[in-house]
């Protein structure tokens, strides 16, 4: 008989029982893995849900902002305000796009196929919210909502998602600097900008030495360490606001109608056709149809009338104290037998000279204008259309301007124009920022000159050793034109923004106002040039006129542009109602 092995048996129990615990605890682990996987794969998906959900809750707000800005633009507010019951209505559409068809949109309170936009603050001069922080407009606030599910779905999430935003009327003078197209600064010398600078297109900065900064920098395109031409500099740019510069901002434009190209906002400078509506959108942006007085002179005549406000019926030309038959009158507003030359331009420049201290004579004891508009003048719109060739230009100069009336002065033309002497500038005050007895004041023109006050006409043709200048101080807000960088042609950049025909070397221009190019130049097109021969550039002493940052300072006839400004982004609880 053969005899058990009981110790081999016992051995054979245990690794069953050792085979039998791995075997659960893989269980187990295999179990906890797969329920892991399972958890994590559905933590993944309503993820993935949640976002998607969150999109299309956004994309309903977006189709609504979308056109409120667009309608804004064109129309103005009250055409936003007409339009809440529509945009009520409003979400996206499987017409539109069939990957709406999986999802249900709300508006909070159970309406299926509805958003909510309520206007929260109705139109006033307010501060500005979100990226336009320290800036004033007319705005009136918007908040829109949207709920969306997505239908047949794994899980049930609906997202309510809340935006606000301002529609803003933002006068443009609020910035030192506002260029509607490529804004290139590259000075030679040390520079400084003291106020808000804004693109609508893109900012080049190259400076030969050092250029600061010291408040915000935005642009709609990119901000750019270059020039834009093809020369190189290799200076330092620095910025006090820690944010700035900042890119992809919002264009902020004139509201002209759907167009809003160089050429057409050039139509502000321009006399309208017979046919536009003074009160079309185009027609309230002219200055012509806002200036209380109208000059127009051509190669027969001269006619001086009352603006828009009584239908331009007032005739002046007969007032002596506008235009006398004697051209040396000294207490004539007006003259048209003045010229120079201009060498930059080339030309022979005949003017129509405003004198501004004659002006601002007459203007406080006339009653012609003064019963039409009960106060002082304050704008003035003057074009020159004589006859010119490559030989003779056509221009207009300010002159006698370092006082100005009690309102201030807004002097606009389609013609090139010339400052000359101290404008705007109290004498206790003259090369210093302070501008607390200045008035409201711009020029906009084609192209703006800066004569200074030892300017001599009959000088203007000698060469640059003749033409020596002398401190001068500026004090306005300028829209004009430029010639546009184009090749390795540069345009000048904001640091030659202001032309010169004088040698500034060691002389101070002290300016202190807000530059703004909307347009290219049409009439005074020759090339900036740095050869030396037509100016020397001066030392510059420019500021911001913090003035401008009061509405009640802000020069006659200010225009405005508008924005639709984001201020709030979120989400909120399931069927939120406000």
């Amino acid at each position: 008989m053969k005899r058990c092995d009981f110790s081999t048996r016992k051995e054979r129990g245990y690794a069953l029982m050792l085979v039998l615990i791995f075997t659960g605890i893989g269980l187990l682990v295999m179990g906890g893995v797969l329920s892991w996987s399972t958890n994590n794969a559905n933590h993944i998906e309503r993820h993935n849900q949640y976002y998607t959900t969150l999109a299309a809750a956004e994309a309903a707000t977006e189709k609504i902002l979308s056109d409120i800005c667009t309608t804004y633009q064109k129309e103005g507010e009250g055409s936003v305000y007409a339009k809440m019951s529509t945009y009520n209505g409003w979400v996206p559409t499987s017409a539109e796009s069939s990957y709406w068809s999986d999802f249900e949109f709300n508006d909070g309170s159970s309406h299926v196929g509805k958003s909510t936009v309520t206007r929260i603050s109705e139109p006033a001069f307010t501060n500005l919210n979100g990226q336009f922080t320290g800036l004033y407009g007319m705005a009136a606030s918007y908040r829109v909502i949207s709920n969306a599910r997505k239908l047949n779905a794994p899980f049930d999430i609906q997202i309510g998602l809340m935006q606000e935003a301002q529609v803003s009327t933002i006068p443009v003078f609020q910035f030192a600097i506002f260029y509607s197209q490529d804004l290139e600064i590259n000075p030679g010398p040390n520079m400084k900008i003291t106020g808000r600078v804004h693109g609508n297109a893109d900012i080049y900065t190259s400076p030969g030495n050092t250029l600061r900064f010291m408040s915000d920098v935005t642009s709609v395109g990119n901000v750019y360490r270059k020039r834009k031409d093809s020369s190189a500099s290799t200076g330092t740019v620095t910025y006090d606001k820690s944010d700035s510069p900042k890119s992809g901002y919002n264009s902020l434009s004139l509201p002209i109608g759907t167009n809003n190209t160089s050429d057409a906002v050039y139509a502000i400078l321009q006399v309208p056709p017979s046919s536009e509506n003074p009160n079309s959108a185009m027609g309230k942006q002219r200055y012509y149809n806002s200036a209380d007085i109208i000059v127009l002179v051509s190669n027969a005549s001269v006619t001086i009338t009352s603006g828009l406000t009584n239908n331009f019926a007032t005739t002046l030309v007969g007032d002596t104290n506008w235009i006398s038959t004697n051209s040396n009158y000294a207490g004539s507003i007006l003259k048209t037998n003045l010229t120079f030359t201009d060498q930059r331009e080339g030309k022979t420049i005949k003017t129509t000279s405003i004198n501004v201290s004659n002006l601002v004579r007459w203007s406080a004891t006339n009653t012609s204008i003064r019963g039409l508009i009960n106060r002082d003048v304050s704008s003035v719109y003057v074009a020159d259309f004589r006859t010119t060739n490559s030989s003779y230009g056509a221009g207009i100069l300010v002159t006698n301007g370092q006082t100005l009336p009690s309102l201030g002065l807004t002097v606009a033309t389609p013609n090139p124009l010339y400052v000359q002497g101290n404008y705007n500038a109290p004498a206790a005050y003259l090369g210093t920022t302070n501008t607390t007895l200045s008035k409201p004041a711009s020029l906009v023109c084609d192209a703006i000159n800066v004569l200074s006050t030892v300017w001599n006409p009959a000088k203007s043709a000698s060469s640059i050793s003749s033409r020596t200048a002398a401190d001068t101080t500026v004090n306005a807000a300028i829209i004009s034109g430029i010639v546009p960088t184009v090749g390795s042609s540069y345009s000048g950049g904001v640091e030659n923004f202001p032309r010169f025909l004088e040698n500034w070397d060691t002389k101070n221009l002290t300016y202190n106002g807000s530059m703004v190019v909307m347009f290219n130049s049409h009439v005074a097109t020759a090339n900036w040039s740095s050869t030396g021969t037509v100016y020397n550039p001066p030392v510059r002493n420019w500021a911001f006129d913090l003035n401008y940052m009061d509405p009640t300072k802000l020069p006659p006839g200010t225009p405005s542009v508008r924005a639709l400004v984001r201020y709030t982004w979120t989400t909120i609880p399931k069927n939120t109602t406000f």
